[in-house]
C-alpha cells in the first residue's frame, strides 16, 4: 500500500478515486505545525533555529498519517504546488522523522496543478524530492515575517495606544492607502474649459466635435483657463462654415488578455463580480478540489499544450473558424518577480460551458469568469477602425477635430471584456462618424463651452491596491487576500462602496512608522525583501545570511526606540498629521488664521494627546482648559461643543437639564444625578447638530430593562455598546439591528433574539460560533475571538482559552487586553490533575469445579 497526503479532505476523496484501491489518501488540512506565538520561536541569537509546534488538532493527523505509514511501502508527499505545498511537505517529513514513523520507507514528492485523472496519475509517474531551496525561501519568509510582526507590534503598543500591530507587507498596503487619502485631501482642484460642438454631415449625420486648436496652436487642457478665454474661443468656434481640413482613418488591433494569474482573477472577480479577494479565493479553492480549475495560486500566464488545443476546439466549435487564430497565443508576464513555473488559472475541460457547470452561487460566477477569460486569450484579436475628422472654420481660425471608432471584427470581445478601475479611460467610448471627405462641408448647428475641475485621484478598491501591490512587487498574490482582511479586521481600513477609506488607528500607525521606521514602509526596501526571497527559492542566496543583514539593521532600529519620549511621537504626529487633523479651512472652505487654536480658551493650542484608547484632541492649556475632541478632523464641528455642554433642554420626569458633550472618544448627552452624572454616547449615525431633548432623554433611558426572562426571571437589558446596539441576558449578547428598536423592543422580541443567539452556538453540542474577532495575534498573525462560555465569556487564540475578568464584557474586551490574557494563560504550567488512588483488586474466588 502506498500512502499519500494531501491538503484537504475534499481533494483526498477526490484522488482516491483515481488511484485506487493500492493507495491510501489522507488530508493533512494545512499547516501540521507553526511558530508558537510568544518570544523565542525564532532566535536571531541561536542562528535564526526556529521552534515549531503542532496544535492537538494537527498533532491528531500527524499520528494518524505516522499510523499509516507503519504497514505502507512508500510515503507520497501531494501537497499543492507551491511554497506553502512545500513547505507543509518538509514539515510533514520532518515530524515524521522526529517520530522515527518512516523506518526507511521511500518518500516521494508528486505536485499535479489540476485535480484531473490524466494530471494526477501523470504526477505519480514523475515524482521527485523536496525542493530544498523553495522550503529555504519559505522559511527566510516566515522567519522574516515573525521578527518584523513580533517586534515591531509591542513598539507600536508602548508608543501609540490603541494600535494593534504592524507587519512587513501590510503596513506597506497600509501606508499605500492613506498616502492616496492624502493626496485626495491636500488635492487642489484647477479649473480649465472646453468647447464642444454639433455639426451635421451632408447626409443629414449629426456628431459631436471639440475645439482642437486655436489660431494654429493646439489647445491642451488648460488652456482656456477661465470664462473670459472660453467665451472669446467659444464666439470664434461660431463663426461657423466649416469643412473638412483633414481624414485620417486607421485599423486598430486590440488583444485579449492572458487567462487569469491570482491577482488579475482577484482584480477582476471584485470589478465584475463585486468580490472580495477573501470571497475569490475562497470560491477558487471549492473550484480547484472539485477538479473545475487549475491551481488558483501562480504566476504563470500560460497553459498547458492539451490546454491551449482543447480551447480551440471549443472557439472552433462555438464560434467558427474567424474566431480561431493560426496558432496557439502565449504570454509573458510584465509583473514584477513573477514567478511563472505553474499553469495560469484555467478550467480543466474546457467542454464544460459555464451553462452547463451545475454548481451554484460564487462558484457558478467565478467558473464563468475563468472559462471565459481563458477560452478569450486564444481568439482572434479585436479588430477597429479609428477615425479622426478635423474640421476648419471659413476665417481659418478654429479648427474641431470630431474622432470615433467602430468595430469591423468583435473577435474576442464577443465572449469577454475586461473590467476597468476608476479612473481609466474608456476606449470603446467613441461612436461612429459619417464618411467624408477633404473639403465637405459640415453645418454648425451650435457650439457650447462647459467649465470642468481637475478631480482628485479615486481611491483604491481592492483591485486597484491588488493591481499596485503586484507593480510595485510588495507581497505574493497568494497573500494579498489575507493582506486586506488584516488590514479591515484592526479597524485600519474600512471598506465603503468597494473603497478603502484608512481609518484615524490606520492613518496613526503609517504616521509613525513613517517617522519612526522610514526604510520598513518604504517600497523599493520591501520590493528588494521579495526580490532576495525569489533568489533564495533560486538557490542562489544563503536564507540565513539574508535574515543575518535584515536582523542586524532592524533590530538596531527597534532598540533606539527605547528612549523614545511619548512627546517626540507627538511633535511628529502632529506635523505629519497637521493637514488631515488641523485642517488649514473651515467647513466653508474658508482660510483659517491659525488651525490648531483651541475653539474653546482662543489661548490654547490645539495637539493629539495618546490615551488609554487611541489618539485624541486637547487644549495645551490643560488641566485650565478641558477642550477636546476626537482624532478624526470630520470630529472637529463636534469638538466645538463646551465640555460645559449645551443645554437641550429639562428631562421632563427629573426637571435636570439634559446637556449636549463632547469628549476625547466624541459627542455624547449627560445628565446630572445626585449620585453621579449619567451618560450616553450618541450612537453611529447620530449628528450632534441634530439633536434635541427628545433624542437625548431616549438616550439616557439606556441601560432599559426590557423585562425579566420567563424561564428565570433574570432582567433583560437593552442597551448601546461599541458595536452597537443590542439585548443582554445573562452574559449572553444579542445584536439589535436598528438603534431605534432599543427604545421599545418588547419582551417576546428580545427573548426571542437571545435563545436565537445561544441556538447558534450549536446546543452545546455543535462548534460555538464566535461572537466577534477581535484580531490577529502580533505573534502569529492567527485569529483572537470572543467566545460566549457555560461559565462566561472567554478570548480564545488556537487552543488557548482565556476568561475575562468581572469588568470587562464581549462589547469592551480589547485585542490588546485579549492578547496579555491568551499570553498570560499560555505562560501557566498546565495543572496536573490528582493521580486517583487505585484499588486493590478483587480476590478472585475459586472457580467452581465442575460435576462429574
Amino acid at each position: 500500500m502506498k500512502v499519500v497526503v494531501v491538503e484537504s479532505p475534499a481533494k483526498a476523496k477526490t484522488i482516491n478515486k483515481y488511484l485506487g484501491s493500492e493507495y491510501k489518501v489522507l488530508a493533512s488540512y494545512g499547516h501540521v505545525r507553526d511558530l508558537p506565538s510568544k518570544d523565542g520561536s525564532v532566535d536571531p541569537d541561536n542562528d535564526f533555529e526556529m521552534v515549531w509546534q503542532a496544535d492537538s488538532k494537527s498533532a491528531s493527523r500527524i499520528r494518524e498519517i505516522a499510523e499509516a505509514t507503519k504497514t505502507a511501502d512508500k510515503l507520497i508527499l501531494a501537497t499543492d504546488p507551491d511554497r506553502e505545498g512545500e513547505a507543509i511537505s518538509w514539515h510533514l517529513l520532518e515530524a515524521l522523522q522526529k517520530r522515527r514513523a518512516l523506518k526507511g520507507i521511500p518518500v516521494e514528492r508528486v505536485v499535479f496543478n489540476a485535480i484531473t485523472k490524466n494530471a494526477v496519475t501523470t504526477a505519480m509517474e514523475n515524482p521527485r524530492q523536496i525542493d530544498q531551496e523553495l522550503v529555504d525561501a519559505y522559511l527566510a519568509r516566515r522567519a522574516l515575517d515573525y521578527l518584523v510582526g513580533f517586534n515591531l507590534s509591542p513598539v507600536l503598543w508602548r508608543k501609540l495606544p490603541g494600535s494593534r500591530s504592524a507587519g512587513r507587507v501590510q503596513s506597506v498596503a497600509l501606508r499605500i492607502i492613506c498616502q492616496r487619502e492624502l493626496e485626495i485631501e491636500t488635492f487642489r482642484p484647477q479649473e480649465y474649459w472646453s468647447i464642444e460642438a454639433d455639426l451635421r454631415a451632408k447626409d443629414g449625420t449629426d456628431f459631436k466635435a471639440r475645439l482642437y486648436a486655436l489660431d494654429g496652436k493646439t489647445l491642451k487642457k488648460f488652456d482656456l483657463p477661465d470664462e473670459k478665454t472660453a467665451t472669446d474661443a467659444l464666439n470664434a468656434v461660431k463663426v461657423g462654415g466649416y469643412s473638412v481640413s483633414s481624414v485620417e482613418s486607421k485599423p486598430v488591433k486590440r488583444n485579449p488578455p492572458p487567462p487569469f494569474i491570482t491577482s488579475t482573477l482577484q482584480q477582476e472577480a471584485s470589478r465584475k463580480l463585486g468580490f472580495s479577494a477573501k470571497r475569490t479565493m475562497q470560491a477558487a479553492q471549492k473550484l480547484y478540489e472539485e477538479g473545475r480549475i487549475t491551481y488558483m495560486r501562480t504566476d504563470g500566464i500560460n497553459m498547458a499544450e492539451e490546454a491551449y488545443s482543447a480551447a480551440r476546439r471549443q472557439i472552433e466549435s462555438d464560434y467558427g473558424a474567424r474566431y480561431l487564430p493560426e496558432k496557439a497565443r502565449r504570454y509573458s508576464s510584465k509583473a514584477k518577480n513573477a514567478q511563472e513555473a505553474h499553469e495560469a488559472v484555467r478550467p480543466t475541460d474546457f467542454s464544460i460551458r459555464p451553462e452547463a457547470y451545475r454548481g451554484d452561487g460564487d462558484l457558478k460566477k467565478l467558473y464563468t469568469l475563468v472559462w471565459r477569460r481563458a477560452v478569450a486569450s486564444q481568439m482572434e484579436p479585436a479588430e477597429f477602425e479609428r477615425t479622426t475628422l478635423d474640421f476648419q472654420s471659413k476665417d481659418k481660425r478654429a479648427t474641431l477635430r470630431a474622432t470615433g471608432q467602430v468595430v469591423v471584427f468583435d473577435g474576442f470581445i464577443k465572449l469577454y471584456t475586461e473590467g476597468r478601475d476608476d479612473g481609466d479611460e474608456d476606449e470603446d467610448a467613441e461612436g461612429r462618424l459619417p464618411k467624408m471627405k477633404e473639403g465637405e462641408h459640415a453645418d454648425l448647428k451650435d457650439a457650447k463651452s462647459e467649465q470642468h475641475f481637475t478631480q482628485p485621484p479615486p481611491r483604491y478598491t481592492e483591485a486597484s491596491l491588488v493591481k499596485r501591490l503586484e507593480e510595485l512587487g510588495i507581497g505574493r498574490p497568494s497573500t494579498y487576500a489575507s493582506t486586506l482582511s488584516t488590514l479591515e479586521d484592526r479597524d485600519y481600513v474600512r471598506l465603503e462602496k468597494k473603497q478603502l477609506i484608512p481609518e484615524d488607528k490606520g492613518r496613526l500607525v503609517t504616521a509613525f512608522l513613517e517617522n519612526f521606521f522610514e526604510h520598513y514602509v518604504e517600497y523599493d526596501f520591501t520590493a528588494e525583501l521579495e526580490e532576495k526571497l525569489d533568489v533564495i527559492s533560486d538557490g542562489k542566496l544563503d536564507w540565513k545570511a539574508f535574515l543575518r543583514d535584515f536582523w542586524k539593521q532592524f533590530h538596531a532600529a527597534i532598540e533606539d526606540t527605547k528612549d523614545l519620549r511619548v512627546s517626540e511621537v507627538l511633535d511628529a504626529l502632529n506635523i505629519a498629521l497637521g493637514p488631515y487633523v488641523f485642517p488649514s479651512k473651515d467647513e466653508n472652505g474658508d482660510p483659517k488664521e491659525n488651525p490648531r487654536e483651541c475653539p474653546l480658551c482662543k489661548e490654547g493650542e490645539l495637539s493629539l494627546k495618546l490615551g488609554r484608547h487611541g489618539a485624541f484632541v486637547g487644549c495645551s492649556r490643560y488641566p485650565e482648559c478641558k477642550f477636546t475632541r476626537p482624532f478624526s478632523a470630520d470630529a472637529e464641528q463636534d469638538g466645538a461643543i463646551s465640555p460645559d455642554g449645551e443645554e437641550l433642554g429639562v428631562h421632563p420626569e427629573t426637571g435636570l437639564p439634559v446637556l449636549l458633550k463632547t469628549g476625547r472618544f466624541g459627542p455624547y448627552v449627560e445628565m446630572e444625578t445626585d449620585d453621579k452624572p449619567k451618560r450616553t454616547s450618541l450612537p453611529k449615525g447620530w449628528q450632534p447638530q441634530d439633536m434635541n431633548l427628545e433624542k437625548g432623554v431616549k438616550l439616557l433611558l439606556l441601560p432599559r430593562e426590557v423585562g425579566k426572562h420567563p424561564e428565570d426571571n433574570e432582567p433583560i437589558l437593552a442597551n448601546l455598546g461599541r458595536y452597537g446596539p443590542y439585548v443582554q441576558h445573562l452574559r449572553t449578547f444579542a445584536n439589535v439591528k436598528d438603534i431605534e428598536e432599543l427604545f421599545d423592543i418588547g419582551l417576546n422580541r428580545a427573548v426571542t433574539l437571545i435563545a436565537d443567539k445561544n441556538a447558534s452556538r450549536g446546543g452545546g453540542r455543535g462548534k460555538a460560533e464566535p461572537l466577534k474577532e477581535l484580531g490577529k495575534h502580533p505573534g502569529d498573525e492567527q485569529p483572537i475571538h470572543v467566545y460566549e462560555g457555560r461559565y462566561g465569556p472567554y478570548v480564545k487564540h488556537g487552543k488557548t482559552n482565556a476568561t475575562l475578568p468581572k469588568d470587562v464584557t464581549p462589547d469592551t474586551v480589547t485585542l490588546e487586553q485579549a492578547v496579555e490574557l491568551i499570553d498570560a494563560k499560555a505562560k501557566k504550567p498546565a495543572k496536573k490533575k490528582a493521580a486517583a488512588k487505585k484499588k486493590a483488586p478483587a480476590k478472585k474466588k475459586p472457580a467452581a469445579k465442575a460435576k462429574k
